[in-house]
């Protein structure tokens, strides 16, 4: 059995305006990825090329040891994917979903998704166009957790959800990579919700990756640096990564090791390391 539940190698896409270009990546079995990046750097693009919704124009990707190319409907079963839209008729109740979805999936888990219905609060008297956008998440997060999947792919789930429920969902998704051989790709605005539970954390920016590593690693590598103007202007200014001018002074994003020891820093979330790196100044 591979020891990747995703691989990146090479992989390029490109469109009128836009160009995934070169991306490689790679997701342990047994932890959780944060993909990071601004609107339109190419996330989606990413989620889309994996599941084989869009066709890539070179490289290699695989999904469960297998090419995206050639899943069969039994590894494609072991998938759960969630997108920031639900899909599901907006006239059913509960139980019609749940009946849709035991046809569709030959290892439909109905207590799990009980399970799941009574621990998110949904109501089986309301139809789907009556639910709040983050009871449709909720909703769509159960099914994905109810057939058995090793794989689940989140693409701004929680989005819409208050911090309470993305709490509770956070410690699901904790839950389930207790199994090694379970694995999550979440890619999310919301940085704070990544570093409570990602292992690993990729950041790409207009179509590029800036870095994908373990997100210890990522948080130890950057320090923000808040100094004066003229204290700015002595720091070594290539190895600035991204610079905020203010009235008060500076505020710089840079490698912990580079900065001179006079300087005093504070430790970088993934929120500033992201802001910075792309606004640069």
């Amino acid at each position: 059995m591979t020891d990747f539940a995703i691989e990146f190698k090479n992989v390029t896409k490109k469109y009128d305006g836009f160009v995934l270009d070169n991306v490689s990546f790679a997701l342990p079995r047994g932890c959780i990825m944060g993909l990071i990046g601004a609107n339109g750097a190419g996330k989606s693009t990413i989620i889309n090329l994996m599941l084989d919704i869009t066709a890539k124009d070179s490289g290699n990707i695989r999904v469960l040891g297998c090419s995206s190319t050639d899943l069969t409907r039994e590894l494609k079963e072991k998938i759960g994917v969630v997108f920031d839209e639900s899909f599901f008729p907006e006239n059913m109740k509960l139980k019609e979903v749940e009946k849709v979805l035991a046809n569709i999936y030959k290892s439909w888990d109905k207590t799990a998704f009980s399970e799941y219905m009574r621990k998110f609060a949904l109501p089986q008297d309301k139809v789907v166009k009556d639910f709040s956008r983050g009871m449709k998440m909720k909703l769509s997060i159960a099914c994905a957790l109810s057939h058995n999947a090793e794989l689940l792919v989140l693409d701004e789930a929680t989005s819409g959800l208050d911090p309470i429920v993305r709490d509770e969902i956070l410690d699901i998704f904790l839950d389930f990579i207790q199994d090694e051989n379970h694995s999550v790709l979440i890619s999310s605005h919301i940085t704070s919700d990544l570093e409570k539970v990602c292992d690993y954390v990729t950041f790409i920016n207009e179509g590029h990756i800036v870095m994908s590593d373990e997100k210890d690693l990522i948080l130890e590598k950057y320090a923000v640096v808040k100094c004066g103007e003229d204290e700015f202007d002595m720091l070594p200014q290539d190895k600035v990564i991204g610079v905020r001018i203010h009235k008060f002074g500076a505020e710089a994003l840079m490698e912990a090791s580079a900065v001179p020891h006079s300087y005093a820093i504070e430790p970088a979330d993934l929120e500033k390391i992201m802001l910075f790196t792309v606004k640069r100044r």
